[in-house]
């Protein structure tokens, strides 16, 4: 930490040309002064969102009493409620944040809100809810989350024609993203003849990173042979470093230059679920061997915290890495995982995940409507 606060090592981690950001909101964070904190000490130029991190903001209540309150006397229901709830904070997240945006010139200082995530199988829903989001939030600094199904794929495409910017998530596979940045280049175009100034649009490609350690370990340690073992902790960091070569190869390719001239600003990979789950690994591994510029790392705060007291940033750990991730990847089949499977679990399964925190944030919501309501 140097002496005017701030940690050397997530500055130096900015430096490296990694857009830090939160993967944590609460009203508290806000009005406490934290998030304004967190810019100044720590670096953090973004936040990100998700059901899970609403349901467990909602749950801890006295900061959102007095809005469940009057939402209750006007008789609002748990899906206005819970709207109009996440709608406000992160209004006021993207206002915290407008300085780093303007100064960025609206490549960070974004704020995340996702869609509902009981909506990631059907197209046309997820669309009709990014544009309600992205007026009723009314920053331009939002990025509208939408789901990289099969379903959410079309929905990014026409999102982004109609002006907003979004963020993909729960990305697994190097070929989902690619399906991915296919969708962003094909929504930017759209906007171009929509008459849209492409160069107001903004999109991240979140790339999720230990629950593909997660998954893959378990499927290592049931096949049990020394091969199978030694490739325990490798997969999430090799899946990334394969991500970055596919986003190299499309942002470099004369179909985007066309775009960048312009205005359009190419989809950065973000990578996501950083917080690490095993014990046995450092917990900075998903932040330090995946510094490479033209990235975001979203951070739980324990793991941002991890790397402000002893992170390490030690240059580009990703450019060129390809030909070793691949071998990565080969040995893993050779040994018998099914990568095929294991992507279309690690999906479904998140999508299941997000569903069941909407759902816990729904009863904790209609919780504290009745107790207003008494």
């Amino acid at each position: 930490m140097s002496s005017n606060g701030k940690s050397a090592a997530l500055a130096q981690l900015s430096e490296a040309g990694v857009s830090i950001w939160l993967d944590d909101l609460s009203r508290e964070r806000i009005t406490s002064g934290n998030l304004t904190k967190l810019i100044d000490e720590w670096s953090v130029v973004g936040v990100t969102t998700n059901p899970t991190i609403f349901a467990s903001a909602l749950s801890d209540g006295a900061a959102y009493d007095a809005q469940v309150r009057e939402l209750a006397a006007r008789g609002a229901d748990v899906a206005a409620t819970i709207r109009e709830v996440t709608v406000a904070d992160v209004q006021q997240a993207c206002d915290v944040f407008s300085g780093v945006w303007e100064k960025t010139g609206g490549v960070d200082g974004r704020v995340s809100l996702e869609v509902d995530p009981t909506l990631a199988r059907d197209t046309e829903a997820t669309v009709a809810q990014a544009l309600d989001l992205w007026k009723a939030v009314a920053r331009p600094n939002l990025l509208v989350k939408i789901p990289a199904t099969e379903a959410g794929l079309p929905a990014i495409t026409r999102a982004l024609a109609e002006g907003v910017s979004v963020n993909v998530t729960l990305i697994f596979s190097v070929e989902r993203y690619e399906a991915v940045m296919a969708a962003y280049l094909d929504g930017v175009e759209q906007a171009a003849a929509n008459g849209v100034a492409v160069s107001s649009l903004t999109s991240v490609a979140s790339f999720f990173v230990s629950r593909v350690d997660s998954e893959i370990d378990g499927r290592l340690d049931a096949i049990g042979t020394d091969e199978a073992k030694a490739l325990k902790g490798k997969a999430g960091v090799a899946n990334s470093r394969l991500a970055y070569d596919a986003f190299q190869k499309v942002f470099s390719s004369d179909r985007w230059k066309a775009l960048e001239a312009q205005g359009a600003k190419p989809q950065r990979p973000l990578w996501a679920s950083t917080g690490v789950k095993n014990p046995d690994y450092p917990d900075t591994l998903y932040v330090t061997e995946l510094v490479v510029a033209d990235t975001v790392n979203t951070m739980p705060e324990k793991t941002m915290a991890a790397f402000a007291d002893h992170g390490v940033v030690e240059g580009d750990k990703v450019t060129g890495t390809g030909p070793a991730a691949q071998e990565v990847f080969d040995s893993l089949e050779r040994v018998g995982i099914d990568l095929t499977d294991v992507f279309l679990v690690l999906e479904n399964e998140g999508v299941e995940k997000f569903e069941k925190s909407w759902s816990e944030l729904q009863e904790s919501v209609q919780g504290q409507l009745d107790a207003a309501g008494k």
